[in-house]
C-alpha cells in the first residue's frame, strides 16, 4: 500500500532521535507525520483524600506541564524538518490509554514505535497494545527507528496459518511485491498447515507478483522467536512481518509467547498486525 500518513507515538522525554528518524522516513515516502506525545496520568492516592488531594493535584499539574513542554520541543524539531506534520499531546488515564492511541492510529497507515517509549515500560506496552487492538492498523517496532524502512529489500514473513498471520500477509502485500525476495517461514509446521505446509499461501503471494521462497524450519528446542530472528539475519532480511497476539494478552503476559518476545526485544524492525 502507499503510506500517506504515518503515526509516531512518543513519551515526554528522550524522543529526539525517534522524531528525526520518523521525519526522515516520511520525507522518503512523501508522507504526512502525525505525532502523539503521550503520558499516563498520575493515579489518585488511596487513603485520606482530604489530606493528600492537594499533593495529587500538584503532581498532575506537573505532569501536564511536562507534556506541554514535550509538545513544544517536538514542534520545534519538526518545524525544522521541512515535512507535513501534526502534533498533539494526550494525558491519558491508564484505562483509556489504549483507546486514545487506537483512535489516533485509525487515521494513519502505520504506527511507529521507537526507543523513546522504553523509559516507561507501562506506557510502551499500553501504546503498542492500543495500536494493535484498537486501530485495525499495523504497528512497526524497531529498537532503532533509523534502521526502519517501508521499502524493504528482503522480508521474512512468519506464517502459522492463523487469521493474524493472514492479515499480516495481506497488509504487507505491496511491500512484499516490491521486495527483492520474501522468505515465508514456518517453524515446526503441523498437519493443519496442509500436506505441503506453506504452499497455499506461497501460491497466493506468487499470483500477486511476490518472489517468495518457503522455508520450513525445525525449532530444535529453541523458542520460535529465536528461530525467526536467526533466519532473518541469515537471509539478510530488512523486516520481519508477523501476526500479533494469536493467543490472548493475558496468556502472553503470563506464559510468554512470540508476540511478547518480539515486543520486548525486536531483533530488527518488525511489522505486526492484529
Amino acid at each position: 500500500m502507499t503510506y500517506k500518513t504515518i503515526l509516531l507515538v512518543v513519551g515526554v522525554s528522550q524522543f529526539d532521535d525517534d522524531l528525526r528518524a520518523a521525519a526522515d522516513l516520511c520525507a522518503m515516502e512523501g508522507a504526512h507525520l502525525s505525532v502523539l506525545a503521550s503520558k499516563i496520568a498520575t493515579l489518585p492516592p488511596m487513603g485520606d483524600l482530604a489530606a493528600i488531594s492537594a499533593a495529587w493535584i500538584d503532581s498532575r499539574d506537573s505532569d501536564m506541564e511536562q507534556l506541554r513542554q514535550a509538545v513544544r520541543e517536538a514542534r520545534e524539531i519538526l518545524g525544522r524538518a521541512g515535512i507535513s506534520f501534526d502534533l498533539v499531546g494526550r494525558y491519558s488515564e491508564t484505562t483509556r490509554l489504549g483507546q486514545d492511541v487506537g483512535e489516533r492510529a485509525r487515521y494513519a497507515d502505520v504506527s511507529l514505535i521507537g526507543t523513546s517509549l522504553g523509559v516507561d515500560e507501562l506506557l510502551r506496552r499500553g501504546v503498542i497494545e492500543g495500536a494493535l487492538f484498537y486501530s485495525a492498523r499495523p504497528v512497526l517496532l524497531a529498537s532503532d527507528l533509523g534502521s526502519a524502512t517501508l521499502q524493504p529489500k528482503n522480508i521474512l514473513l512468519a506464517w502459522n496459518s492463523t487469521i493474524e498471520s493472514a492479515r499480516a500477509a495481506r497488509e504487507a502485500l505491496d511491500m512484499m511485491r516490491n521486495a527483492e525476495g520474501v522468505n515465508l517461514v514456518l517453524v515446526d509446521p503441523r498437519t493443519k498447515n496442509g500436506e505441503e505446509p506453506g504452499a497455499d499461501v506461497a501460491a497466493y503471494l506468487a499470483r500477486h507478483g511476490v518472489k517468495v521462497t518457503v522455508d520450513r524450519l525445525p525449532s530444535a528446542g529453541r523458542a520460535v522467536e529465536e528461530v525467526l530472528a536467526k533466519h532473518a539475519r541469515d537471509t539478510s532480511a530488512d523486516l520481519i512481518v508477523i501476526g500479533a497476539y494469536g493467543h490472548s494478552r493475558i496468556r502472553e503476559r503470563v506464559f510468554g509467547g512470540v508476540t511478547k518476545a518480539m515486543i520486548d526485544a525486536p531483533a530488527m524492525p518488525v511489522l505486526m498486525v492484529r
